[in-house]
């Protein structure tokens, strides 16, 4: 009766490691999640999760959050930096706190955060390359907003791959989506009426959209219709048809991020620029020869 709880030291609150995620539903998030909390218990650091949900609360909410509790530092496993014409200015407080910070598949012009990145242009090469080796001439992309970094990197090495295979990079055909299974749906769809045989899409569930959007209209994936995903986000062996996929490498991702974060914390000079990594292209049942090449 009458007890209150002592207020945590500094020096313990010090411990604590914003990770913020922008969402639970694409399941490349919570695997990120996974490992980068791990490496970070790993290093005697505990993770505070912040994951953001339509309608809940928002990324700079948590920011002035993690800011109250005085943690030592935060990883973005995705989230508004990643999109150009979002608000930063939560950012641009965590720099001028001079809090450490990693950010996880795209910079912040103007801000020297650290990044690891999945290399998008082979990422997109690979699936190319190999929807063309198959005998794909009419391959269409499903990319995120306009605005979005890694879709615009998508986008310009499509062009590159393209051109290199004798197609005029202004006769690709892209749709773009919120990253979600109805938006691949619906863009698939419209690629769908431009008579394109293979799709190339900027994630798993965007690709897991273009198989429904194929079977709605009474195609077969992959005789009609080939897809590929991005990212080899868990239970894609167990789609029907099990999904060709370009993975990201997470768990070097992730370590890289925390190894990262904690050059930093230990008063380390931060590594300007991005650490890019090479992904892998993983062929499945989701792909295959055009019926008509």
């Amino acid at each position: 009766l009458g007890y209150e709880r002592p207020t945590q030291l500094r020096g313990e609150r010090a411990r604590l490691v914003g990770l913020v995620i922008p969402e639970l539903q694409n399941p490349i998030f919570p695997a990120f999640a996974e490992v980068i909390g791990g490496a970070l218990a790993q290093r005697g650091l505990t993770p505070v999760l912040c994951t953001q949900t339509r309608g809940g609360v928002a990324e700079s909410d948590y920011v002035e959050l993690l800011l109250q509790q005085q943690v030592s530092g935060v990883v973005f496993a995705g989230g508004l930096f990643a999109q150009a014409d979002a608000p930063h200015e939560h950012y641009h407080r965590l720099a001028d706190r001079k809090i450490p910070v990693v950010l996880v598949n795209a910079m912040i012009d103007g801000l020297d955060f650290p990044c690891v990145a999945c290399d998008d242009t082979v990422a997109v090469e690979q699936a190319w390359r190999h929807l063309a080796s198959l005998g794909h001439r009419r391959i269409g992309l499903v990319l995120g907003p306009r605005d979005h970094a890694p879709s615009r990197r998508k986008l310009a090495a499509a062009g590159v791959v393209a051109r290199s295979l004798g197609t005029d990079p202004a006769d690709i055909r892209v749709e773009r989506s919120i990253f979600s299974l109805e938006g691949g749906q619906a863009a698939a769809g419209r690629l769908l009426d431009h008579g394109v045989t293979g799709i190339v899409c900027a994630s798993d569930p965007l690709a897991l959209g273009a198989i429904r959007a194929a079977r709605r209209r009474g195609l077969s994936v992959p005789r009609d219709l080939s897809v590929v995903g991005f990212d080899d986000s868990s239970f894609m062996t167990c789609t029907e048809p099990p999904l060709s996929t370009v993975r990201q490498p997470i768990e070097a991702m992730g370590r890289a991020a925390v190894d990262l974060l904690c050059a930093q914390i230990q008063g380390g000079r931060r590594h300007p620029g991005e650490l890019l990594f090479e992904p892998e292209l993983v062929v499945r049942g989701s792909t295959a020869p055009p019926a008509r090449a």
